[in-house]
């Protein structure tokens, strides 16, 4: 008896705002690099494709403490990777991706440091398979910074004592198959390094020190789909997952006289872990899931001081 099996996982959303949830992003670094690659490929033989790509930012704040670890206050460091890893042997193998990557800050929602898209087709022999795995993290953290600096909107913000809370984020997202058969596309998107605003005020001692521009948001994306070839089912098996820890603060505590602070604390608001997995194994009529994380400012905390 024949199985198929048709699978829709058509929107997984995680989605953060307001005071208790906010990512900032990071400042882009003053010299930003990009670059594209397109890849196509037709045969019967064998088909291999293997990317990675890991950035870790930073605001690079040192005055009094190392970036991170420990991390002082009005600090930030961001990691964001992409792997991908297919072969496909003893097969009739079409394979078409692109991918662009650009280190330069992202001024709106519709614009991603990261972009990825690619469709593999795989027709097995008697012996022929095709194992494909693809993953995207986004991890961040942040203790604390002034939001007027951070926020385009002038009603965000009123003053030095608004405050975009610290945080720390990290989200995962992927898929793999095991195919003899099948026609597999995948598409992602990460944004984590934002325009730069420096700080020029007289109280700042001239060190025009950079503060993202957050409104557009951090947001990581990933859609897997497979499907067979007209009346003919996929074989063989395929799984996506999402996995996310989110750690969000609301206020800035501040020990200390006047401008000598002598101690921070960094109260955590919330802890959530989220995790989903989704697998099928057969013939597959269709196998489509799309995750999305977005974590944005919508408000704003407060700094108090205590004397």
């Amino acid at each position: 008896m024949k199985i198929r099996i048709t699978l829709i996982a058509l929107l997984i959303v995680l989605v953060s705002t307001g005071i208790a949830f906010a990512d900032s992003g990071v400042p882009q670094v003053e010299e930003t690099q990009g670059f594209e690659t397109s890849t196509l490929m037709q045969l019967f033989g064998t088909a291999t494709e293997t990317d990675s790509i890991a950035t870790t930012i930073d605001d690079g704040y040192k005055v009094y403490w190392d970036p991170a670890p420990p991390m002082g206050g009005y600090s930030f460091i961001y990691s964001g990777t992409y792997s991908e890893h297919t072969i496909a042997d003893q097969g009739l193998v079409s394979f078409a991706k692109t991918m662009k990557y650009d280190t330069a800050g992202m001024a709106a929602e519709n614009q991603y440091n990261l972009v990825t898209d690619r469709i593999t087709e795989f027709i097995g022999s008697e012996t022929g398979r095709m194992i494909s795995e693809e993953s995207l993290l986004l991890d961040g953290a942040g203790t604390g910074t002034d939001a007027i600096y951070s926020l385009l909107c002038p009603f965000a913000a009123q003053g030095d004592d608004d405050i975009i809370p610290p945080f720390c984020n990290i989200v995962e997202e992927g898929s793999s198959v095991d195919l003899t058969l099948g026609s597999l596309s995948s598409q992602s998107s990460e944004r984590f390094i934002m325009l730069a605003a420096p700080d020029t005020s007289s109280t700042n001692w001239g060190m025009e020190w950079p503060y993202p521009v957050s409104d557009p948001g951090v947001e990581a994306n990933y859609n897997v789909k497979l499907i067979g070839f007209g009346d003919v089912a996929a074989v063989g098996s395929a799984s996506a997952y999402m996995n996310a820890h989110l750690q969000e603060g609301r206020t800035f505590l501040q020990y200390g006289n006047g401008y000598n602070y002598d101690d921070y604390e960094y109260p955590k608001a919330e802890d959530m872990v989220y995790s989903e997995l989704t697998t099928a194994t057969g013939e597959i009529t269709l196998f489509q899931k799309t995750m999305n994380y977005k974590s944005q400012v919508t408000g704003v905390g407060k700094i108090t001081h205590l004397f």
